[in-house]
């Protein structure tokens, strides 16, 4: 099948595809057709005297996002945007659009997302699908060959990973059930099991938040390594964005370019990542005229003047115990704090990774869970990790969305994901 991505393996010879009319305009004598068909664009020319009138008056009938199938020949043309341009011989309408709603004119956010299964057509939207889609990719084969296994946690959960506030609470036919906010407790389980593991997968939060970085669902990576330890855990993070930006750049130029993105700043993200701990971030927020004490977490204002000062990725290590969640390692030597860092990303992006050493002894895992009044009934499941050949191991999870909105450079995560779920917004 013949699609505009592989169009220039057809130069000079006459073929046959379906398409979408992006746009048209017309000279009198001839017809400039803009087509897509979902891997990219091409224009078509005809001209009238070198068309059959049934086939002008076709072409002349095709409104914006009409469906049709287009016949011509592929010619190189260095001006056009992909390199080649069709001569249209003739036109096969499928179906005639109604008028259409996104046109070039300006359109607020809201009409925009309430057609938002519509403005996925757009270039620059196709343009952070295809990204996506090449990130998820290269996720997947990133973990291929380090050696971890594809393991699925479920969606439906007794417990939390971190606490029931934010979650979404259902009834699982006489019990209580919530939607999964993270896989990780289960990835522990599967660790012990199989060693290295990864989930890639859909999590919820209800948090009534309206800010450019939240999301109500998105999606995880949530990898879990036995026998690793908080700098380990750190070394894995590090080849990985890397791995993962540097098949963006790869395999996305185009897309890049559609978005007009500074590829520069890319290229910058490779191994290693610089490191601060939490009390040096503090030290530099106070430097930098921030009012915050030592044992607060950083929200979006601190986490982005800390990634002024780098042109990469930055670890924050060592956040304090009593703000990080209950499975995290505290420091042997510094027990006010945990093995943790939280990965953020430059150019104001914010967190894109939270990670940690988890608890391996058991007494201080059920004295945490008792401190943090978890049901003990619940996570018995999760205590029995501890009991029967307990090891020192470390995860962490990425918020693909975030990820995604930092490498496309885009304002606001909602034109990451597909079909946005929002505060205000289940529709479409």
């Amino acid at each position: 099948m013949i699609s505009i991505d592989k169009i220039s393996a057809y130069d000079g010879q006459e073929v046959r595809f379906g398409a979408w009319l992006f746009n048209k305009r017309s000279s009198g004598k001839i017809q400039f057709l803009q087509l897509r068909d979902g891997t990219g664009f091409i224009q078509g020319v005809m001209v009238k005297a070198e068309v059959t009138e049934a086939a002008w008056e076709a072409a002349k009938s095709l409104t914006q996002e009409s469906s049709l199938y287009v016949t011509g020949t592929v010619r190189k043309d260095d001006r056009a945007p992909g390199g080649y341009e069709l001569t249209v011989t003739d036109v096969d309408p499928i179906q005639i659009a109604d008028e259409y709603p996104i046109t070039k004119k300006e359109h607020g956010v809201e009409f925009l997302m309430d057609h938002r299964h519509l403005w996925l057509r757009q270039p620059r939207q196709n343009a952070i699908m295809k990204i996506r889609s090449q990130i998820i990719f290269a996720v997947h084969q990133f973990f291929h060959q380090e050696g971890f296994y594809k393991i699925d946690p479920p969606i439906l959960t007794p417990t939390s990973a971190e606490g029931t506030t934010n979650l979404f609470h259902t009834k699982y036919f006489d019990e209580d059930a919530y939607l999964s906010q993270s896989g990780q407790l289960y990835m522990e389980a599967a660790a012990m099991a199989m060693g290295k593991v990864y989930s890639f997968g859909p999590t919820f939060r209800a948090e009534k938040s309206k800010t450019r970085r939240h999301l109500i669902e998105f999606w995880m990576i949530e990898p879990e390594m036995a026998f690793c330890t908080h700098e380990e855990n750190l070394e894995v993070q590090e080849r990985f964005v890397e791995f993962v930006v540097q098949s963006v750049l790869q395999n996305c130029r185009a897309e890049l370019e559609v978005l007009e993105r500074d590829i520069s700043k890319l290229e910058q993200v490779k191994a290693p990542f610089p490191r601060i701990t939490y009390d040096e971030a503090i030290e530099r927020l106070h430097e930098k005229g921030f009012d915050i004490p030592w044992g607060e977490d950083f929200g979006a204002p601190h986490e982005t003047a800390i990634s002024e000062d780098y042109d990469r990725p930055v670890f924050i290590t060592h956040y304090p115990t009593k703000i990080k969640a209950f499975y995290m390692q505290p420091d042997s030597e510094r027990p006010e704090v945990v093995k943790c860092a939280d990965l953020i990303a430059p150019e104001g992006y914010g967190e894109i990774i939270g990670g940690s050493e988890r608890i391996t002894d058991p007494e201080l895992m059920l004295e945490r869970m008792k401190a943090e009044k978890l049901d003990l009934v619940a996570y018995q499941w999760y205590q029995d990790l501890r009991q029967y050949g307990s090891v020192p191991h470390s995860g962490f999870g990425l918020g693909l969305e975030r990820t995604i909105s930092w490498i496309c450079g885009i304002d606001h995560v909602r034109e990451a994901i597909p079909f946005p779920r929002l505060l205000n917004r289940l529709y479409p």
